[in-house]
């Protein structure tokens, strides 16, 4: 009967998705030539309809850009970053007014800043959930065995109850509220669940509270964490609670699924539909599927290390995200000098690493040379002094630094970040 819905509702929303989903099964052990050559097939129809939208038209123009010439994927470098302030301030002109039916509004959460608008066409859309699919699918899950969900929502009452209806069609249940008791009920399904995704620190909310009441989660095929960074603490309380590590996807509404993690630990990347470079070290995505809203050289905005050169045990090629380091662009403002974000990221790591220290953490900076580090457990004299080393190491006695443990602050979707600027 599920099944029944599910493909009923899939060839009306998604006619393309299962037909692209057996192309991306098919390339799924194809060589790194292979998979090269589908990128410039696709990378070429993406010029060609970027050359009908009057932003890339100008751009191609001023850059003295002939598509025809681009004939490898070195050429792509002709073409000029593009930046998601770019892409709002220029957004009727990147739109494709080509692409007029069956068109899906889409949205980024905006959490870093001004959220981005913007309409994708059918087969964009298809093709995004059949890379999704694919990666569920090397967990033996079908989309739609019953699962949890731990998202942003809307509290008014027509979008509460749209959401509601399109979870009972895809056999969803999720989380509206986030205390112990809703948390608690939301465990007990997930008895019954075959798998759960969601935002990473509300996953590992979830496990705490399942290994506080003794509740065993292993029947859960896939726990897939998303748009936040996952703490090697989450993974030591998941595997405690599911049986299994958080596994993670990497992607952007405005990107498209960009890696997914196999069972074997690596993060894959989707080279059947993104070109993914690195310029010191910061991640560039061009979606070789946006056609209705061309994303080109993409500045996502992350620091990444890949590495092409890794022979996975699961037999794929595709290139491997060896780790998402942070956002990048977002300062901490010391008394003298400035310092990335990333920075946390790498004392937390040696905390980590050289210790076993393992911390969930938030940091908040309101003056400038001084900011707030939330930790989410208390810790011992011993380890306050390995944490006020390693903060040393990097800021010097450049920032005043004040330990708590108060409850980490979420944005409106609920998301957490580990660095909130309020100068």
């Amino acid at each position: 009967m599920r099944k029944t819905i599910f493909l009923l509702g899939q060839k009306l929303r998604n006619p393309n998705m299962l037909k692209e989903y057996y192309k991306l099964k098919e390339t799924e052990k194809s060589t790194i030539e292979e998979l090269k050559l589908i990128q410039l097939q696709k990378l070429k129809r993406l010029l060609e309809d970027a050359n009908h939208t009057p932003y890339y038209k100008k751009v191609f123009k001023n850059e003295k850009i002939n598509i025809l010439d681009i004939n490898s994927l070195d050429d792509l470098k002709k073409i000029p970053i593009i930046t998601k302030s770019i892409l709002i301030k220029e957004n009727d002109s990147i739109q494709n007014k080509k692409y007029n039916k069956r068109l899906m509004k889409s949205e980024t959460s905006g959490s870093t800043g001004e959220s981005l608008k913007f309409y994708r066409n059918e087969y964009w859309d298809s093709v995004n959930r059949a890379a999704q699919l694919r990666g569920y699918s090397w967990y033996g899950v079908k989309p739609w065995e019953k699962n949890g969900y731990l998202w942003g929502y809307d509290f008014s009452f027509l979008k509460k109850l749209k959401t509601k209806i399109l979870d009972f069609l895809v056999n969803r249940f999720r989380l509206f509220e986030y205390n112990e008791k809703k948390t608690m009920n939301f465990v007990k399904k997930c008895k019954k669940a075959k798998y759960l995704e969601g935002y990473s620190s509300m996953i590992h909310e979830v496990s705490k509270i399942a290994n506080k009441n003794n509740i065993d989660l292993s029947n859960l095929k896939m726990v897939k964490g998303t748009s936040e960074q996952i703490f090697e603490s989450y993974q030591k309380s998941a595997n405690k609670a599911f049986g299994k590590k958080i596994i993670s996807e990497y992607g952007a509404a405005e990107a498209g699924i960009i890696a997914f993690e196999c069972p074997h630990g690596n993060m894959h990347i989707n080279m059947e539909n993104v070109i993914v470079e690195e310029i010191n070290n910061e991640i560039l995505v061009t979606n070789l599927v946006s056609n209705s809203f061309p994303i080109i050289r993409y500045k996502l905005g992350d620091f990444v290390m890949i590495e092409e050169d890794h022979n996975c045990v699961c037999g794929m090629k595709h290139y491997v995200i060896k780790e998402i380091q942070g956002r990048v662009g977002e300062v901490i403002q010391g008394n003298i000098n400035k310092y990335p974000s990333l920075t946390l990221y790498y004392i937390f790591k040696n905390l980590s690493s050289k210790y076993d220290l393992l911390l969930n953490y938030q940091a908040i900076q309101c003056k400038i040379g001084e900011i707030e580090l939330r930790l989410s457990k208390n810790i011992t004299e011993t380890e306050k002094h390995y944490l006020i080393k390693e903060v040393e190491k990097y800021f010097n006695k450049d920032l005043k630094v004040d330990i708590s443990y108060k409850q980490f602050i979420r944005s409106k979707n609920n998301k957490l970040r580990t660095f909130i600027q309020k100068l």
